[in-house]
């Protein structure tokens, strides 16, 4: 069976059109950006999108690397199991980005929905010869690349040099740039991890991360709307406390 043909038991559909690429994130953020029509009609063609629904993995480390997914909307989880059983969130992936790209033969994380979505899969000879095909598409996949190292690195900053308001401030801070990177207001999105996983990502305690909610709310710089979304009345005073001046 085609590795395409089945994905966690859900359906399948066929990416035969450019509209259906239009709709997708990776047209506006990602690899995809730097197609035009008729690459994206080539492309369609060579690819399945496929519905997925919240909590369902995507992959698993130490699974055969054999394809890279494209999120073309909802919101992903990166983790490891750790040798003690606990779980090191590394990220969290938005419509538009990419996920199991690898120069190894083995996925190096997890990849689990938080949402529902759907997703993008091509097999690794079918993304290198988009790459070849299609030279604008490399040069987009280098500046994701050096994206994600920036976003790493200010992570370990975040972690290492911050306290727990300050950490969980430069968090919201980061979904409202992803937001702002997608087209859609930064002040007004979604935010569907839950405490925990926000404080596996920062290395805080869960009730740690709730007191600096609290925290940030008393302070009128986020209000929590209901059904995951998020709004932030004054985001140059978050940025303030963020950088340590609040």
């Amino acid at each position: 069976m085609n590795p395409l043909d089945f994905v966690s038991g859900a359906a399948v559909v066929r990416a035969s059109t450019p509209a259906a690429c239009e709709r997708c994130g990776s047209r506006v953020v990602g690899v995809c950006a730097a197609l035009d029509i008729a690459g994206l009609d080539e492309i369609s063609h060579e690819t399945r999108r496929t519905p997925v629904k919240a909590r369902e993995s995507l992959f698993r480390e130490g699974d055969p690397a054999s394809s890279i997914v494209m999120l073309m909307n909802g919101t992903a989880k990166l983790s490891r199991l750790m040798p003690d059983g606990r779980q090191q969130v590394l990220g969290f992936r938005f419509s538009g980005d990419i996920m199991g790209f690898t120069q190894g033969r083995m996925y190096a994380s997890d990849a689990e929905m938080l949402t529902d979505g759907n997703i993008c899969r091509m097999t690794r000879p079918q993304l290198e010869a988009m790459l070849e095909r299609f030279p604008a598409t490399q040069r987009r996949l280098i500046d994701l690349c050096a994206q994600e190292l920036a976003l790493t690195q200010d992570q370990l900053v975040t972690v290492g040099r911050r306290h727990a308001e300050q950490r969980v401030a430069a968090f919201v801070l980061s979904l409202a740039e992803a937001a702002r990177r997608r087209g859609t207001p930064p002040s007004l999105f979604d935010m569907p991890m839950t405490r925990a996983e926000i404080g596996d990502l920062l290395g805080l305690a869960l009730e740690t991360v709730s007191r600096a909610f609290t925290a940030l709310r008393k302070r009128g710089l986020v209000r929590e709307l209901g059904g995951h979304k998020v709004e932030l009345p004054d985001m140059a005073a978050l940025a303030a406390l963020a950088d340590g001046d609040g």
